[in-house]
């Protein structure tokens, strides 16, 4: 399997790379642009909700959305953002802010399954995945694994990284929905955040069919 595409591996990297690191400061947290076959969605009192893949995600109290400044980072002429969709993008204090614990963070991403060659399942995801981020630092926590999110099946990787004192944590969930991979990425500064951010993401239930 080949690597990833350029816009991916930039997507990807945006938790790890942005999240400890300044950057410009904006007022414009709400906007959502571009318009391709999946919705981006909307945050509406607190919660983002994306019907084109059917979940939702309660914003943490007094996070910081920069959804649309890292889109416009990402895709400034919009060419590839029928491929590479950056869905969501919060962090516990402005990039720009310091502070002495890690600046938590969740980013979800959708990217159209057509741009991998021989992906078949989210497992997949994760062999070019480890390789990125083992190249940028990060230590895969093990072998990727089957998630559970209510009734909803994902992939899950963990890794870690020594910043300081600090440890690093990065999780991410990944499947695949409607020729899209959408992935999850969690990160924060001890398995029981960890743990906290992912419960705040739900899926809809989908309709039972019934076997006459």
């Amino acid at each position: 399997m080949g690597r990833f595409p350029g816009s991916v591996v930039v997507v990807l990297l945006a938790p790890v790379l942005w999240a400890q690191q300044p950057a410009p400061a904006s007022s414009k947290t709400q906007a959502r642009t571009k318009s391709s076959a999946a919705e981006i969605g909307a945050t509406s009192d607190g919660v983002y909700h994306n019907p084109s893949f059917g979940f939702s995600y309660k914003l943490p109290f007094g996070w910081v959305d920069r959804t649309r400044e890292m889109q416009d980072d990402l895709h400034p002429a919009s060419n590839d953002a029928a491929k590479a969709l950056l869905l969501l993008s919060v962090f516990e204090r402005p990039p720009q802010a310091t502070g002495d614990t890690i600046n938590s963070a969740v980013v979800i991403t959708a990217e159209r399954l057509s741009a991998y060659s021989g992906m078949k399942t989210a497992m997949d995801y994760f062999g070019p995945l480890t390789e990125l981020a083992t190249g940028k630092g990060l230590q895969a926590e093990g072998d990727p694994y089957e998630f559970s999110v209510g009734t909803t099946q994902l992939v899950r990787g963990d890794f870690t990284k020594a910043r300081g004192t600090l440890t690093m944590r990065q999780s991410s969930l990944v499947m695949l929905e409607k020729g899209y991979v959408v992935s999850f990425t969690f990160i924060g500064g001890s398995e029981d955040e960890m743990s906290e951010l992912i419960e705040k993401l739900s899926f809809a239930k989908k309709p039972s069919t019934a076997v006459r």
